[in-house]
């Protein structure tokens, strides 16, 4: 009923917004900019009657620092500038502020009201941001071109109850970086045979990245799929046990290092380090530490109770939202659809090095040659699990940190893995069976 009652305001509608998009909001602009921004389709984008009117209106846009960078070739205010090209008649004013994906979810909702209109969000945040009134749903045409321009699994990240929460404009997870000149290609396959022939650093007390381990033993989290909350985190048993005593049989050898405070990419720069677990975000960096001898292939697996497993990463998206609070609906879901789309992300690419989403623009001879893009690609369609978004993953961070700080300590030990991985399964608080 919402989908054709939003279809069939839209026309009544786009006249109303247009009118007041210099205005002061009424008491009903949220419930009205969630409508708009699902019937924004033709009306905000590409159709005559959108461009014919014209308008005049100030747009909020956060997103992350560095997208705003002239270091970094000031991005988000560039192809705002371009979008606001082409399109004449809308008089548009762009303030910006920064706030970084990861911190949208308590920074946008700390007051929706006063947020951004429109804003850069990490996919694991969208159940937080849809409760607290501060994303809009999308539809007509700017759904219609994600789903047409983006595989499945990345329309998924961005899907709550087979609706659309936002553009996505890159895949989001970590893959392996290592020095060509010190490991093979055979080498990179197995993170217990890189051990044997140089130094790997691996950020075991960062909670991002431990559950590798566990769900490369088939451990689970909200059941097989990520969506069953009532299933909780299970990572106890003699599965989590394996894995806990390989993990303090890792920890302990000498050509390991755990990578706190920015020490692996520090090793890799000075030689100390020859392998490294990171993001596209690091991509630049590292080129610049190797050189000819910059490497990323997607995840090795581990020998755990004598089998080979394939590490699995936490894997999503990132995506612009557009916030259903917003005066301005039509022009700020234009924009959105704009700085995800496809020029948008290619020049993205080329100046922070933002792995593409968009399908037609992976085909990009450029694009397909960087060993960091396949290294990022196929570590979420082969080595990689839909991190889950559940409400009960807030009460999975803290104790997975202590867990692996714990490990590095040398408190948890071989010899009472199954007491201690058993206890950091209670410290999530799963339901009682």
């Amino acid at each position: 009923m919402k989908k054709v009652l939003a279809a069939v305001l839209a026309g009544a509608m786009l006249t109303a917004s247009m009118a007041g998009c210099s205005g002061t909001a009424s008491s009903s602009s949220s419930s009205k900019a969630a409508s708009d921004s699902k019937a924004d389709s033709t009306a905000a984008t590409s159709t005559a009657s959108a461009e014919d009117e014209a308008l005049t209106c100030t747009l909020n846009v956060w997103g992350p620092a560095e997208d705003q960078a002239k270091d970094k070739g000031n991005w988000l205010p560039t192809t705002c500038e371009q979008f606001k090209k082409l399109h004449p008649k809308w008089n548009i004013t762009f303030k910006y502020s920064a706030c970084s994906e990861g911190d949208a979810g308590k920074t946008v909702t700390q007051d929706p009201s006063a947020a951004g209109d429109v804003y850069f969000f990490a996919n694991d945040q969208i159940n937080t941001l849809i409760s607290a009134n501060a994303l809009s749903e999308l539809g007509g045409s700017t759904v219609d071109e994600i789903k047409s321009s983006c595989s499945k699994e990345i329309i998924d990240s961005v899907t709550v109850k087979d609706s659309v929460y936002g553009v996505p404009f890159t895949t989001n997870t970590w893959f392996m970086y290592y020095n060509k000149s010190k490991f093979s290609d055979t080498d990179v396959k197995s993170l217990d045979a890189m051990l044997k022939k140089g130094k790997v650093a691996f950020p075991i007390s960062n909670s991002w990245y431990l559950p590798a381990f566990f769900i490369a033993n088939g451990c689970t989290m909200y059941g097989d799929k990520g969506t069953d909350e009532s299933a909780g985190i299970q990572f106890g048993g003699d599965k989590g046990t394996e894995v806990t005593k390989y993990l303090a049989t890792l920890v302990a050898n000498p050509n390991f290092k755990n990578d706190a405070d920015g020490s692996g990419l520090a090793g890799l720069r000075d030689g100390s380090i020859s392998a490294y677990f990171s993001g596209s975000w690091d991509a630049a960096a590292v080129k610049e530490a190797l050189g000819s001898n910059f490497g990323a292939v997607s995840l090795p697996t581990v020998n755990i109770g004598g089998s080979e497993k394939q590490l699995k990463s936490f894997s999503g998206s990132k995506a612009i939202g557009v916030n259903p609070n917003t005066k301005n609906p039509q022009v700020a879901v234009a924009l959105a659809k704009y700085l995800g789309g496809a020029d948008a992300q290619r020049s993205h690419y080329k100046l922070r090095s933002i792995v593409p989403c968009n399908t037609e623009v992976l085909k990009d001879t450029d694009i397909q040659k960087d060993a960091m893009v396949t290294a990022q690609n196929e570590t979420f369609e082969k080595t990689s699990i839909i991190q889950p978004f559940v409400a009960s993953m807030k009460d999975f961070w803290t104790p997975t940190e202590n867990f692996g700080k714990a490990l590095i300590s040398k408190e948890i030990t071989k010899d009472n893995a199954a007491s201690k991985v058993e206890a950091l399964t209670k410290a999530y608080k799963n339901p009682v069976s």
